[in-house]
């Protein structure tokens, strides 16, 4: 065996998406075995603390993206970007010092910009090596995918997480343009991927699981969209809230069970018990339902371009319903996900393995 080496594990901070999907590789490195150390902020913080107790966390923030509760989310985003940039700025000084301070080998950034560094190697993680943009800037697709590509070569390795070709579950965010030459498909990463969450049969006694994800206030404002109409219907459901610092659950009513947060294990039991799953279409979340090849509903956020990309991919290939955020119905996206399939993908932990090996 490889000689242990101390691994700093560095999700983004924009829900905790970027964090659920370090918990593969977290464990596939605990296995072979090396140190992870966590350096994280927010709840992304809090969801790995508590999966990962006995591990060494560091206090690392984020860009912290100010999202708007009325108005267009682009424009918000559009003059976010140099606080963004500041962000990067700072977190790649900040790097320096955490390496130093806590000896650490192997730097593994998912969606963080800045923690390159020449003195040890370093990993970007991203599905995302385009970005789709709105129609009136859509000429810009092109120039801004070469800014990704070059920062891409900064790292060692880039680690997408997602199949070469066939059925792939990121479509043009990572297949549509040419990869820089350091980066390698590695499967999709998911909580969910080990054997048994895929083998066990279970009766589906739930008619749906909601997961709600996502930066604030968006976050909550999908909250109380669904928990009025929930409250209003007959279906019988489970309500995580996505809200890591707390741990807290109670009845909205007698069919409708609510938890502030769920570890994985009972996730993935709910999982099993639900007949379909209503979420964002944060990527992590596809990669988790794509896992236990469940049915689901897609709500994106309004005016985050992933995931309404992602969103019209998957409906229009037939795979998952969708539905605007100011358009939802229950009832009515209940019926109509009725005609549409769902996709089961073995995670390829193999390939995850070889990368990591390789380092």
């Amino acid at each position: 065996m490889k000689k242990s080496k101390n691994i700093l594990i560095c999700p983004l901070d924009w829900g905790i998406g970027h964090a659920t999907r370090c918990v593969p590789i977290i464990k596939e490195l605990i296995n072979i075995g090396h140190t992870p150390v966590i350096a994280a902020d927010g709840r992304p913080l809090a969801f790995l603390q508590s999966e990962f107790s006995d591990l060494k966390f560091i206090r690392f923030g984020g860009y912290q993206p100010n999202y708007p509760r009325h108005g267009n989310m682009l424009w918000k985003m559009l003059f976010s970007i140099p606080k963004i940039i500041k962000g990067i700025i700072r977190e790649h000084k900040e790097i320096k010092n955490i390496i130093k301070k806590h000896n650490i080998d192997i730097v593994i950034s998912d969606n963080r910009y800045g923690l390159w560094n020449k003195d040890v190697i370093t990993v970007f993680i991203t599905h995302q090596i385009m970005v789709k943009l709105p129609q009136f800037i859509k000429f810009l697709e092109p120039l801004l995918h070469q800014i990704i590509k070059k920062t891409i070569k900064k790292y060692d390795e880039c680690w997408i997480p997602d199949l070469a070709s066939g059925q792939t579950l990121s479509g043009d965010l990572s297949h549509k343009y040419p990869l820089a030459e350091n980066s390698y498909f590695i499967g999709p990463l998911s909580r969910f991927r080990d054997s048994e969450t895929q083998d066990c049969e279970t009766k589906e006694i739930y008619d749906v699981l909601v997961i709600l994800s996502g930066p604030e206030p968006q976050r909550s404002m999908l909250e109380e969209i669904l928990f009025t109409q929930l409250k209003e219907s007959s279906l019988k459901a489970v309500v995580v809230q996505g809200i890591t610092e707390k741990d807290e659950n109670f009845d909205l009513n007698k069919n409708i069970k609510v938890y502030s947060h769920m570890p994985t294990e009972e996730m993935i039991k709910y999982f099993r018990l639900s007949k379909t799953i209503l979420c964002r279409p944060g990527y992590s979340s596809i990669m988790d339902i794509a896992t236990l090849g469940k049915k689901a509903i897609f709500i994106p956020t309004p005016g985050q371009t992933e995931q309404e990309y992602l969103a019209d991919y998957f409906k229009k290939n037939r795979i998952f319903y969708s539905i605007e955020q100011s358009k939802f119905l229950f009832k009515e996206a209940m019926d109509k996900s009725e005609d549409y399939s769902q996709i089961m993908i073995k995670p390829c932990m193999e390939l995850l393995a070889k990368r990591i090996n390789s380092l």
